[in-house]
């Protein structure tokens, strides 16, 4: 069980999980699940919640994950309120534009950032988390067609492209959820012996 209903997520992990021996569900395509609310103050709380109320009423193993970007200059903000930085029910474009007005007056040299993805994976007693982080700086304007979320204005300085001038392929080797997600496939394998 996948304890997403973003399709963005969903595509990235159904990408990054590919080739193992097991069908993943997305909450969406269960049927009448209950939206777990993300009133954890941090992204571990977050995911582990969410993993373990859908294993609870699943009965079968579940991933979840929560993801936060983190500006140094904004005192780690957004952060765990990352989906809903501008509101409840924020939009994608409305909370990058939020940020970039909160960083209008942080000079270049200080707008380093990192996204950081906690997963989840429970099931009846068992439960592990793992961690991905990516860092790179918050640029000034948009760039790239691709990705979500803040793709378009966290820049990789190494590429010197930002998430969403990267394919899913490229964006899921080097991210935060790309990391975390080569490591829950580890845990998959340790914990339900689900093979490739």
């Amino acid at each position: 069980m996948l304890a997403t209903r973003n399709r963005d997520k969903i595509s990235e992990i159904q990408e990054a999980l590919r080739g193992l021996s097991v069908r993943l569900i997305p909450a969406a395509e269960w049927g009448e699940l209950p939206e777990v609310e993300e009133d954890q103050d941090t992204l571990q709380g977050n995911a582990i919640k969410k993993a373990r109320m859908l294993a609870d009423i699943t009965g079968i193993p579940t991933l979840a994950d929560d993801t936060g970007l983190e500006v140094a200059a904004l005192n780690g903000a957004p952060g765990v309120h990352s989906s809903r930085y501008s509101g409840e029910n924020a939009t994608y474009e409305e909370n990058v534009r939020k940020l970039l007005r909160e960083m209008q007056t942080i000079p270049d040299g200080r707008r380093q950032a990192r996204f950081r993805c906690v997963m989840a994976v429970a099931m009846g007693e068992q439960l592990r988390t793992v961690e991905g982080e990516c860092r790179g700086m918050i640029i000034r304007e948009r760039r790239g067609q691709g990705g979500f979320g803040y793709d378009p204005v966290f820049l990789l300085p190494e590429l010197d492209k930002t998430f969403a001038e990267l394919t899913l392929n490229e964006k899921n080797r080097i991210s935060h959820r790309g990391i975390a997600l080569r490591k829950a496939r580890e845990v998959l394998r340790e914990l339900f012996g689900i093979g490739e």
